[in-house]
């Protein structure tokens, strides 16, 4: 996808939901889910990193109760779950029975829809002390 096209899915329709939200209701909690590599200098050669990085920080701007930047790295989907996405669907289904193995070997790269979901409902009640989750925050909330 070319970058203008990248940048108006990405960023421009996230900054549009999130501009009207914090007018109806500032005192909510925005999440957003961009994914690990992502560029917070917008200077980077990798364009959906940059695109990304600008959309975090913009968002980071908005006067929201909290806004939460989650950028996950390999999420193992469960109960089920099954990406949209065939270029994703593909290798998942391939990879199943070796997720045990890359959990085990670089366990700061894996986390589940599970613990994903379960750090959102966490930090919307509780709040977080960090505005940027990796990986390894997410697994620990």
């Amino acid at each position: 996808m070319r970058e203008k096209d990248y940048a108006h899915v990405t960023k421009d329709f996230t900054l549009a939901a999130a501009e009207s939200l914090s007018r109806v209701n500032p005192d909510m909690t925005f999440f957003y889910v961009s994914g690990t590599g992502t560029d917070s200098t917008e200077r980077g050669h990798v364009m959906w990193a940059r695109v990304k990085g600008e959309t975090e920080n913009r968002l980071l701007k908005m006067p929201f109760k909290g806004v939460y930047m989650f950028r996950p790295g390999f999420i193992q989907p469960l109960h089920g779950i099954k990406s949209k996405t065939a270029l994703y669907r593909i290798p998942y289904l391939f990879m199943g029975p070796f997720i045990p193995l890359l959990k085990a070997l670089f366990p700061k790269i894996v986390t589940t829809t599970e613990q994903v979901g379960r750090a959102m409902i966490r930090i919307a009640k509780q709040g977080a002390s960090k505005r940027l989750l990796e990986n390894v925050d997410i697994n620990a909330l």
